[in-house]
């Protein structure tokens, strides 16, 4: 019987490979994980996730200090950007989490082998210039920017960024043009937008947010627009010139058409991420991928490869942390003969722009086509957050809760909301999709008052016709 060096090797110490370490260590198989950076926890962590959203709370507060939001509530403030403070309170954020993930590795016995690996066989990498076999190997390498064509980002000069640069720019820019109207796109684009820029989205469809529920996607556009931000949807930008430090962009209609320029002191570039499988030596264990440059797996997470594992990024679905931890507990599990399952159909996904869109489960329109196209056969209950008591003492006026469930047998089927704190109201609905709960389950559970989740109840209620408050 052959003798490894280490019962698990996780390739990768983003949310997925590092979660599969630690679950690895705690079932007690001797683990280690191989990551190339200088710190632990990924894009997410490092780059993405994490800082963003310090960003994003740290501009919040800018912004509801400028605008005079806070005098509405009788607080008299006269705020002044110190970005280099900002700046610093993401970077004590993000060593602090990453930190956080090495003591964890530490207290787990989990070998980091530091340096990206590269696979001689099915159970022999190599990391540096050293070799470590193990019984089992998980590749979790993640994800990293889609480029477009024939445009060349470069961060140090902070014209031209991906989301990395458009974090660590060292001065808000007067005029920022983001190319796509994703997640990524609108989260960073807001932040400069709070703090001072005047911020164009270019879309390629004609709608924001793709794969979102329509009607979500249709009043996130009306309050982006109420906001400030200018958007140009069905819209292609067909080059990107810089000069100095302004950049030109050529855009022209999605459908075709006369084309226009546009000027900008920075574009961030933000059309998707693609997963981390290229110079990992898949050829050399007969491992291929598939047209998304994606690797299959098993319902198991396990490749067609013996031994060797798949999650996060690197596989199909969508390239979220949460979803990518939820594999790394499921595949460790598996691979102790434990049943580790991940259920793909109530994945919540979240846009944490102010207010902040949700959603789990189908779209109306998702689910309509799986009826068959028969409208009948799905019911939607909608509620308000204008008539949501918390959310008015808040003064947050903007969005609303959508439930959408079977007709026949009430079952939800999925639940959208944009609200200020949706991130946070959807694991409620996600939750009971996985208990697989009606809508009248919702609708009859007490909710405290007065929250934001009141409006999930009464959205509930709706799919029968009979809310309280509207």
């Amino acid at each position: 019987m052959a003798e490894y060096d280490y019962d698990v090797l996780v390739i990768g110490a983003g949310p997925g490979g590092y979660v599969a370490a630690i679950r690895a260590a705690q079932l007690g198989l001797k683990t280690a994980c191989a990551e190339g950076r200088e710190t632990l926890g990924g894009t997410c962590l490092n780059v993405g996730c994490i800082p963003s959203k310090a960003m994003l709370h740290a501009s919040e507060y800018f912004e509801v200090a400028a605008n005079g939001a806070m005098a509405k509530m009788g607080i008299k403030v006269t705020p002044e950007l110190d970005l280099d403070t900002m700046h610093g309170q993401r970077r004590d954020a993000v060593k602090g989490l990453t930190g956080g993930i090495e003591f964890l590795f530490k207290k787990n016995k989990i070998d980091w082998l530091k340096d990206y690996a590269v696979f001689e066989d099915a159970h022999t990498v190599k990391v540096g210039d050293k070799t470590h076999t193990a019984k089992n190997i998980v590749i979790a390498t993640g994800s990293s920017v889609t480029p477009l064509p024939n445009v060349e980002i470069d961060n140090k000069k902070g014209v031209v960024v991906d989301s990395t640069g458009a974090l660590e720019l060292p001065a808000v820019p007067k005029k920022m043009v983001v190319i796509g109207g994703g997640v990524i796109g609108l989260e960073l684009g807001s932040v400069w937008r709070r703090l001072g820029a005047e911020v164009t989205v270019v879309e390629f469809l004609d709608q924001l947010l793709p794969g979102m529920d329509g009607e979500v996607r249709k009043e996130a556009a009306k309050i982006f627009k109420k906001q400030g931000m200018e958007l140009k949807l069905s819209t292609k930008v067909t080059g990107v010139s810089v000069k100095g430090k302004k950049a030109t962009l050529t855009l022209e209609p999605a459908a075709g058409g006369d084309s226009e320029t546009l000027s900008a002191d920075c574009v961030l570039v933000s059309i998707g991420r693609r997963p981390n499988t290229e110079g990992l030596g898949l050829d050399k264990i007969g491992l291929e991928t598939n047209q998304r440059g994606q690797i299959e797996t098993d319902h198991d997470f396990a490749t067609k490869v013996d031994g060797v594992w798949a999650i996060g990024d690197v596989i199909p679905g969508p390239m979220l942390a949460h979803k990518a931890e939820d594999e790394g507990i499921a595949v460790a599990e598996n691979i102790a003969g434990l049943t580790g399952i991940v259920n793909h159909d109530v994945i919540p996904s979240v846009v944490y722009t102010y207010p902040e869109i949700a959603g789990v489960g189908l779209t109306q329109e998702a689910a309509i086509e799986k009826a068959g196209g028969d409208k009948s056969a799905v019911k939607v209950g909608k509620f308000p957050m204008l008539a949501n008591s918390r959310a008015k003492t808040n003064h947050e006026p903007d969005g609303f809760v959508k439930v959408i469930a079977d007709a026949e047998t009430d079952r939800v089927l999925g639940v959208w909301c944009i609200a200020s704190v949706a991130g946070t109201m959807i694991a409620q609905a996600a939750q009971a999709m996985e208990f697989g709960a009606t809508s009248e389950d919702i609708a009859y559970t007490c909710h405290a008052h007065p929250t934001h989740s009141e409006a999930v109840k009464e959205a509930a209620m709706a799919v029968q016709g009979k809310p309280i408050h509207t």
